[in-house]
């Protein structure tokens, strides 16, 4: 019953993640011609050039991807991505016009990376994508090995963005350079931002009196390092602890108050996996 819950969510993240996307393709980078890279770039492009409307286009390119992937990869692969596919066609029919920016470049590229990259984050999220080049990149990648999938997107999207920038000008792909800029940091902080973590190494006389009010207030465990001073040549405890954001606040109040002297350092932990964090 747990795994089907969580299938149900999911899944229903892959429905806000393309509804995201499709408005922000179909409401602000379409009226202002903004080629972001992508297939949905090309949609654009196409439309501009035949009339092409920007749904069938994103349908009939990712056929090929698809039935490629499905004998290279197998049905596993795309079971995902090709129901974030097929919504994000079906969103891109359906979704009224809304004008929002009023043809202005700069909100467009702005709003538009950000809405762009909340639905991308959010597929990223539960391990699909709208297929596309992401997809072709996959598949290129397979052929070329000595090369990353990211690499090969970036020339993939590059030219994308290169061909919009003949068919439209040169500044509709400079504001591209800025939409996908902030579609790739909306993208990051909202993968990161559910995972990210600090880690602390605390450097004190108090380090029992530390380790326990962390232990019993936080309900955060701590782990004691030995290490030797070597300008002073004393042995130390050097205290270790995995905390969230919020809680590094507390943890430093919770250290101060026993030793407002104590050597504190603070870093970033990508990903956390365990007890009280990513199971």
């Amino acid at each position: 019953m747990l795994r089907k819950t969580n299938a149900a969510i999911e899944y229903g993240i892959i429905v806000l993640g393309t509804a995201i996307m499709a408005f922000a393709i179909k409401n602000i980078y379409d009226p202002v011609s903004m080629v972001t890279g992508g297939v949905s770039g090309l949609a654009i492009i196409f439309k501009e050039m035949w009339g092409v409307p920007l749904w069938l286009t994103n349908t009939l390119l990712n056929v090929p991807l698809f039935a490629a992937a499905y004998f290279i990869m197998g049905w596993k692969f795309i079971k995902r991505t090709l129901f974030a596919t097929v919504l994000l066609s079906l969103f891109l029919y359906v979704l009224p016009v809304v004008n929002l920016t009023d043809s202005d470049m700069l909100l467009s590229a702005l709003f538009g990376g950000i809405l762009s990259g909340i639905g991308t984050g959010l597929l990223f999220l539960v391990g699909c994508t709208t297929g596309g080049t992401d997809m072709l990149a996959v598949l290129i990648q397979r052929a070329v090995p000595y090369y990353t999938v990211a690499q090969v997107m970036q020339v993939l999207d590059g030219m994308i963005v290169a061909a919009g920038a003949l068919v439209f000008g040169i500044p509709a792909a400079l504001y591209a350079m800025i939409a996908i800029f902030c579609l790739a940091k909306v993208t990051d902080g909202i993968i990161e931002g559910l995972k990210f973590s600090k880690q602390a190494y605390i450097i004190s006389d108090q380090y029992e009196e530390i380790a326990q009010a962390v232990m019993s207030r936080m309900g955060r465990g701590v782990t004691s390092l030995e290490a030797r001073g070597m300008y002073s040549g004393q042995e130390k405890k050097v205290l270790f602890c995995v905390v969230s954001k919020k809680e590094l606040v507390e943890l430093r109040q919770i250290t101060a108050e026993f030793d407002p002297r104590a050597f504190m350092i603070v870093n970033d932990a990508r990903e956390v996996f365990g007890e009280g964090f990513i199971e």
